[in-house]
């Protein structure tokens, strides 16, 4: 291949995106008055990229779950974004997750992300499975339901067959969308898509981008979540742990990689994990194509 063609084929490929994609974006409930600022700064800098809808995660614990509340009415009132609030079945009882599916369809609250949750050391009571919260909000009212998904299968999983069978519960009890753990391997997300349509699944697989500004801690979470962290990636970050600026260039190069690549796969839809900052998730969009409407 020549230059020339080299240099058609590189601009084929940064252009044949252009902003044809949908995207969402995840956050995490303040828990200090400097980052809720910093949650705010975000949420205003990136509701002009028009997301499908922004989701806020879920603790177990009552205090989040308020934080997580408060946070979800807020940006539906005052950025007319939809907003998805995580939910688990995880110390509630039935009554009170039914009180408050019923509060947030007050609130005009629409779309939920029904997780089990992590169940806490000495966890006793009768598991409540993200089937089970499926159907439960399906008894309250319409709600647009998704569910979490794991291409690299849960780390709780006895097997991958097991864990896509428990994906094909969640979806028979009504979720409607799927988002996937974060993942690196590009191969592990297609070929669990293939195996959810060999088994009747056909919601949309919407894969979760996590861009990298911390190695050391992608490590933790990877080993806590069972993701697999490819040769190539720890090699992209050797020798940058006091060199922020050149993870985050890293971070959005291998992003965008994902995204291009995943796109010509025939996905449409993307969940960016922002860890509540805005700068590079905005800077991934913006160069894919996704922009401000004029």
């Amino acid at each position: 291949m020549s230059y020339a063609k080299e240099i058609d084929t590189l601009n084929n490929h940064i252009t044949d995106i252009n902003g044809k994609i949908n995207v969402s974006f995840e956050f995490f409930p303040p828990k200090n008055e400097k980052m809720e600022q910093i949650l705010w700064d975000s949420i205003q800098r990136l509701k002009v990229l028009k997301p499908k809808f922004v989701s806020v995660t879920y603790g177990a614990n009552s205090g989040e779950r308020d934080r997580t509340h408060s946070v979800v009415k807020r940006i539906k009132r005052e950025t007319g974004l939809e907003a998805a609030p995580h939910l688990t079945g995880i110390d509630a009882t039935s009554d009170e997750l039914k009180q408050i599916a019923q509060d947030y369809w007050n609130s005009g609250i629409r779309r939920i992300v029904a997780l089990r949750g992590d169940e806490p050391p000495g966890y006793a009571k009768k598991p409540f499975y993200a089937a089970d919260l499926v159907a439960l909000l399906r008894s309250i009212a319409d709600f647009d339901i998704s569910v979490a998904a794991y291409p690299e299968v849960h780390p709780e999983a006895k097997s991958a067959q097991a864990d896509l069978i428990n994906l094909k519960r969640k979806i028979d009890a009504g979720a409607n969308h799927v988002i996937t753990q974060f993942f690196f391997d590009v191969d592990s997300y297609l070929r669990f898509r293939d195996r959810c349509a060999s088994v009747g699944i056909d919601a949309e697989i919407v894969p979760g981008i996590l861009p990298v500004t911390n190695f050391k801690q992608l490590q933790k979470m990877a080993a806590i979540t069972n993701v697999k962290i490819p040769g190539w990636l720890a090699k992209m970050y050797d020798g940058l742990d006091h060199d922020q600026t050149t993870r985050n260039l890293v971070a959005a190069s291998v992003a965008m990689d994902m995204v291009r690549v995943l796109s010509r796969e025939g996905v449409k839809d993307f969940h960016f994990y922002t860890l509540n900052r805005s700068e590079l998730t905005y800077a991934i969009c913006h160069t894919l194509g996704v922009r401000p409407a004029a």
